[in-house]
């Protein structure tokens, strides 16, 4: 008996034992712990490190274009002068808006001179004889078998593609290429045609075709360069004004490559 009593005194004193050793901040020997307790600024970083960390590479550049477009573009004092000089409530004779342009005119290269329609409906498309060169080559090509085979390569060295009715089957298979481009030859812009070579011809003169924005109605034409006379520009001006037609236009805004725009009086 007095030998039970024993074995469970000394289990009983084990068990004492083993409950110190695992008591809060300490190891099995009794050896003291120190606690250490993170501050919530730590806390807040480590949960920022944690989210970067799972950030997928998409989910990072949708946050770099947020962070660009937090920042506000900032102009030229150039820019800025030009701009305290033009009156944004103002509506400008055709005439007196190029030459407003030529006198703010602060780039050292031969700017362009641009031509933006806000119109009254979309879907609306033409071309126009301009009287004069706008100053810029454009490439215009005849389709033909070799250079059917360039753009199947994804070789697209033309603005114009101009073609012969037969070729048709053939570049309906390059649709996907040319479409998105709005390279396309379509009757209703004048490049299928059987005679392709007075097409170029028409073309290399200065016929312009224009369209207003897939899903917008604006246009934006080029008219010319600004060293160009005031006559010269005026008249390409009115060649797309009339081609557009009056009637559907809602405002006209012309500027340079650099320079801020200018409205124009669409009653003079």
């Amino acid at each position: 008996m007095e030998e039970i009593e024993k074995k469970q005194k000394k289990a009983q004193k084990e068990k004492a034992q083993e409950k110190k050793t695992k008591a809060p901040g300490k190891h099995k020997g009794g050896e003291q712990v120190k606690v250490v307790e993170a501050d919530q600024e730590a806390l807040a970083k480590m949960k920022k490190a944690v989210a970067l960390a799972e950030q997928t590479p998409e989910a990072a550049k949708i946050e770099n274009k947020k962070s660009k477009k937090a920042k506000a573009r900032v102009r030229g004092k150039n820019y800025q002068k030009a701009k305290k000089t033009a009156s944004k409530d103002e509506k400008y004779q055709i005439d007196k808006a190029i030459d407003l342009l030529k006198k703010i005119k602060f780039a050292k290269f031969d700017e362009s001179v641009e031509l933006h329609l806000n119109v009254l409906k979309e879907g609306l498309r033409g071309e126009v004889q301009l009287p004069h060169s706008v100053g810029k080559s454009v490439r215009i090509k005849i389709v033909d078998d070799k250079l059917l085979d360039q753009i199947e390569q994804g070789k697209i060295d033309f603005d114009i593609l101009v073609t012969h009715p037969s070729y048709m089957p053939k570049l309906a298979k390059l649709a996907k290429i040319l479409g998105p481009k709005g390279l396309m030859p379509n009757p209703k812009t004048g490049t299928i045609s059987d005679k392709p070579e007075d097409v170029v011809s028409k073309f290399a003169k200065g016929a312009v075709r224009w369209k207003s924005e897939p899903k917008a109605p604006l246009i934006h034409l080029m008219v010319g360069k600004i060293s160009f006379d005031q006559k010269k520009l005026m008249e390409n001006i009115e060649a797309i004004l009339k081609s557009v037609g009056k009637q559907n236009l809602k405002s006209i805004y012309i500027k340079t490559t650099m320079s801020p725009s200018l409205q124009i009086n669409l009653d003079a």
